[in-house]
């Protein structure tokens, strides 16, 4: 079920989303399309071409309701702490940051997908569950 969604411009072509904290210096991208640490994702982007759409799903509680576009391909599939519970969405400059509340603070699975991996990325899904215990 998608939760929340939002347009973003970005100069560079990273978007980073994960824990409200600084993102650590180390995250770096190279030619990957998306690399991910214990706290954040740096997704590779379409930069100035137009906006990024990002939409926010939690596991479908009904077969029918709407979720993440089955076309997507994967570009991370991990686990990530948010340490209050928030997941954060932004560019790299940090102008533009969306935050939401999926819970209690911990372990989260988070799932990225990406219309077009790469430098070509202009639409975003995002998958967020509790792992299972």
């Amino acid at each position: 079920m998608q939760v929340a969604g939002v347009d973003i411009y970005v100069n560079h072509p990273v978007l980073h989303l994960g824990a409200t904290d600084w993102v650590p210096v180390s995250l770096a991208l190279d030619s990957a399309p998306a690399v991910g640490c214990d706290t954040h994702v740096a997704v590779r982007v379409r930069a100035q071409g137009g906006l990024i759409k990002v939409r926010l799903f939690t596991q479908p509680e009904a077969p029918e309701t709407e979720g993440p576009d089955p076309d997507f391909t994967t570009v991370f599939d991990g686990s990530l702490l948010l340490s209050d519970g928030r997941i954060a969405v932004g560019d790299v400059e940090q102008l533009t940051r969306f935050v939401h509340r999926m819970g209690d603070r911990g372990e989260f699975h988070v799932r990225v997908a990406a219309d077009s991996p790469g430098p070509d990325a202009s639409a975003i899904d995002i998958t967020i569950t509790r792992p299972s215990k």
